[in-house]
């Protein structure tokens, strides 16, 4: 059997007040994670606001992240974008530089897309990346692309691209779909994005999780993830999460469990948690995670 995926941090991107990427705290943010349990970080996925950062920027970041020692081979990017070319070029540069997966959402701007449409998408991104396209990580996360990567397409997907496709990042929140991922297409890693099913899911076969949560609690959350050993405090804080804006949410606990106040800011069009809110979520978390040592 392949090595299981483990546990990769979403990693959250930080923003100056002037808008720019703060590239020296996300490094030090990504070595935190590698050196607390994660086996990798993701860049540039939704909890890294990854559609919100351009081509150039990536290029930058990846280049630095590299140059400062941290192993490519550590690194899974997230791709995020509705066109071939660029879905292409962009999942090539993070593979020609070792990237250990690209995390590929499907096109979101079109909507009520079928099967066929999706397959024929994804088989001209491979086709463009050429004889480099390894290690593709399809997303489904329907609730931000209103799009459905079916349980049959994933199964045409792997079949026509062995090599090419080898797992799904299942963000849908829905158990029967991600239980049915795992019955059908256990020779593919599965990984959980909804914190709440990730212990079950890992004992019934998932490969671990590329997880928002693990960004403050990493070594909480790889005990679900690479031990499958439920945590109701994680999973009833997720729910306390969604009743915010996910992403900002997560970079308000980021802030809480490290005092950096980098962390608050985010990229338009998200909006940053206000201070009550913020007071909220860092209450909850104190509550479930903080208890023992008051």
């Amino acid at each position: 059997m392949t090595q299981k995926f483990g546990l990769s941090a979403a990693l959250t991107t930080p923003f100056k007040t002037d808008g720019s990427i703060d590239i020296d705290a996300m490094i030090a943010h990504a070595r935190r994670c590698l050196s607390s349990g994660c086996n990798s970080v993701t860049l540039f996925g939704t909890t890294g606001e990854g559609s919100s950062i351009g081509s150039i920027e990536r290029q930058t970041i990846l280049s630095r992240f590299i140059e400062a020692g941290i192993a490519p081979s550590s690194l899974v990017t997230g791709v995020l974008v509705d066109s071939i070319e660029d879905a292409a070029l962009q999942s090539a540069e993070a593979l020609k530089a070792g990237a250990r997966n690209i995390l590929l959402a499907p096109p979101s701007y079109f909507k009520n897309v079928s099967d066929d449409g999706l397959f024929a998408w994804f088989s001209a991104v491979f086709e463009k990346i050429g004889k480099g396209a390894r290690d593709i990580l399809v997303y489904n996360i329907p609730s931000v692309t209103m799009v459905t990567l079916s349980v049959d397409l994933v199964g045409r997907l792997k079949t026509a691209f062995p090599g090419i496709v080898t797992g799904v990042k299942d963000s849908s929140g829905n158990w029967p779909h991600t239980e049915r991922l795992l019955k059908e297409h256990g020779d593919l890693a599965i990984l959980i994005g909804d914190e709440r099913d990730l212990a079950k899911g890992v004992r019934l076969g998932g490969h671990g999780a590329i997880s928002g949560v693990a960004n403050f609690l990493p070594q909480e959350v790889r005990a679900m993830a690479v031990d499958g050993k439920d945590d109701k405090r994680i999973e009833d804080l997720v729910v306390e999460l969604l009743k915010f804006p996910v992403t900002p949410a997560v970079k308000v606990l980021l802030s809480h469990t490290t005092g950096e106040n980098v962390w608050l800011e985010v990229r338009a069009p998200l909006v940053a948690v206000s201070p009550e809110d913020r007071g909220q979520i860092g209450a909850a978390f104190d509550t479930l995670f903080r208890k023992q040592a008051a």
